[in-house]
This record gives C-alpha cells, structure tokens and sequence, in this order.
C-alpha cells in the first residue's frame, strides 16, 4: 500500500433537534482531542459495507450515511435522519495517521442521549450557545456554516474569517 495514500477517513455529524446541535465531550483518555468538544463521529471500518450486500455488482453506497448513522447510535444512543453534506478537512494525528473527516449534518428522529464510555458530557446548544464551550477547532465554524444554510443565507466553503 502506498503510505502517501493512506489515511483514515472518518465521518462526523452535526445534529438538529428543535433548533439546536447536539455537541459531545471527548474522554481523557482519547488519544485525539481529549476533553474536548466535539460532534458525533467516527472512523469508517470495512465491515460498514463488506457486511451488507453490494448495491450494484461492484458498490456499496452510501457508506458515509451508514458510517454516521452507527457512530451516532453507538456514541449517543440517537437516531437521525436527512444526512447532508456540510464540508471536508484533513489533520494529521499526534501518531502521524493522516486523516480525512467527511462533516455531514442530519436531523434528529428518536432516542434518548445515553452516551458511550468515550464521551462525558453533552449538550443541545444555539449557535451563540456553543461559544462557551471548548470546542475542537473548526468546529464552531461549521455550526456557523449550517446556521447559516439552516437560516436560508449561501454558505460556501468553511472559512474562519
């Protein structure tokens, strides 16, 4: 495998629910971000498509949807629907592991919060609410961003200007 094309791609969500985004604290002992605020997500595995049939003789589709959908459930214990794209980015860890995030958004449709043993804390917040919390950058740039979608105003690219 070429080591330059490598990367892990992960997937992260924003939440609506009656106007408000679902933000989530990161445990100390996470490796990235510890004790951070963040939004739902997660690493994309093989088995979320290899484990269901392909939806033509060679694809899966899809396949960020289902990412999202099983690390909101697994993290928040949340179901949510009507996923949309909001924007990209790429880090690279403390470790090296160069990473591509997929930030999508998507309403909420049922469940109580019932964290995992990765988070701590969450809220529901307002744009101006989640100013208060320590964030992981870039995050609050991208709420502005679907606030501002959500609010009818042309978002274009991320930007922190």
């Amino acid at each position: 495998m070429d080591e330059n094309k490598a990367h892990y791609v992960v997937v992260t969500g924003i939440i609506i629910k009656d106007g408000k985004y679902l933000v989530t604290k990161r445990a100390a002992h996470e490796k990235v971000f510890p004790n951070r605020w963040t939004v739902p997500g997660g690493k994309l595995e093989k088995d979320d498509y290899t484990s269901r049939p392909k939806d033509t003789d060679h694809h899966w589709y899809n396949v960020f949807e289902v990412l999202l959908k099983r690390e909101v459930i697994e993290e928040t214990n949340l179901k949510i629907k009507n996923i949309k794209y909001l924007t990209s980015l790429s880090f690279i860890r403390p470790d090296k592991i160069p990473v591509v995030v997929v930030s999508l958004y998507a309403d909420y449709d049922s469940g109580d919060v019932k964290l995992c043993e990765d988070m701590t804390d969450h809220a529901w917040v307002t744009l101006e609410e989640a100013k208060k919390y320590d964030l992981i950058e870039g995050i609050y740039e991208e709420l502005e961003m679907l606030d501002a979608h959500l609010k009818g105003k042309e978002v274009g690219e991320w930007s922190n200007k």
